[in-house]
């Protein structure tokens, strides 16, 4: 008898608890949580909304290593050609990471606005350095490796 009470309470409890789980997780009971369990004017970000931008950037950097890896084969203007795509691209990929940055979409990311605006800074230098009449493309290689080791250290 005592056995069957133990395991009528236990069944209970696992039943409130997968019930809490449940309601826990769904996406109208959270939205009314986080007013409040954050702070107000506090923007929370949806995950998809935040890896639709990193997956603009991610595009925008396989464009960029393609056309730098690539130079004159993607290009009919030769060299000018690849300058105004890698330009192209990296006007593209600073105008992404700035809405990371001034928008709301970092909002609940502080990796993402510790560290962003340094992203910003290089791909403004690797545009600058693109443009001169003798254009290098160290920087915007740079851009390339920024990305991936900010994502192979912080997995």
């Amino acid at each position: 008898m005592n056995k069957k009470r133990v395991l009528w309470y236990a069944s209970i409890v696992v039943l409130i608890m997968g019930s809490s789980t449940i309601v826990g997780c769904s996406s109208q009971f959270a939205e009314s949580m986080r007013k409040f369990t954050y702070p107000p004017g506090f923007k929370y970000t949806e995950p998809a909304e935040l890896r639709s931008d990193m997956a603009k950037l991610a595009q925008q950097m396989l464009l960029l290593d393609e056309v730098l890896i690539n130079p004159y084969e993607k290009t009919q203007d030769g060299a000018e050609g690849q300058r105004q795509q890698v330009l192209q691209v990296l006007q593209n990929m600073g105008r992404t990471a700035s809405t990371l940055i001034e928008g709301e979409t970092g909002g609940n990311h502080p990796f993402i606005q510790e560290h962003m605006q340094d992203f910003v800074a290089k791909v403004d230098q690797a545009r600058t350095a693109a443009s001169l009449q003798e254009p290098n493309y160290y920087y915007a290689g740079k851009v390339s490796g920024g990305c991936t080791n900010c994502h192979k250290v912080n997995r």
